[in-house]
């Protein structure tokens, strides 16, 4: 049984900056993928984020140069450093686990952006 626990959204201005971060426990296998999806209201779940095992990334566009994901092989923890937030980076913020063809996710966690 794989677990993900997230931590780190609030409430922040426009310009300010957030750290989240997701621990994941359980069955994990070495090689897998981590990300940060956001869902906002009345929108899809979009990825914002992924770092594979070996430490390849890829952004969603409208956060290239603002966010940053990083992540702990030892201790299989994945954070995401927002910076420069906009209120359109309002959303829940998912922490999410590939490994092989499964997906697993976290609870969310919100981040709100203040104009």
């Amino acid at each position: 049984q794989v677990q993900l626990v997230e931590s780190g959204g609030g409430l922040v201005q426009a310009g300010g900056s957030l750290r989240l971060s997701c621990a994941a426990s359980g069955s994990i296998a070495s090689f897998n993928a981590m990300a940060w999806y956001r869902q906002a209201p009345g929108k899809q779940r979009e990825l914002v984020a992924r770092i594979f095992s070996g430490g390849a990334t890829n952004y969603a566009d409208s956060v290239k140069g603002r966010f940053t994901i990083s992540r702990d092989n030892a201790k299989n923890t994945v954070s995401l450093q927002m910076n420069s937030l906009k209120p359109e980076d309002t959303a829940v913020y998912y922490c999410n686990l590939r490994i092989f063809s499964a997906y697993y996710w976290g609870q969310g966690t919100q981040v709100t952006v203040s104009s």
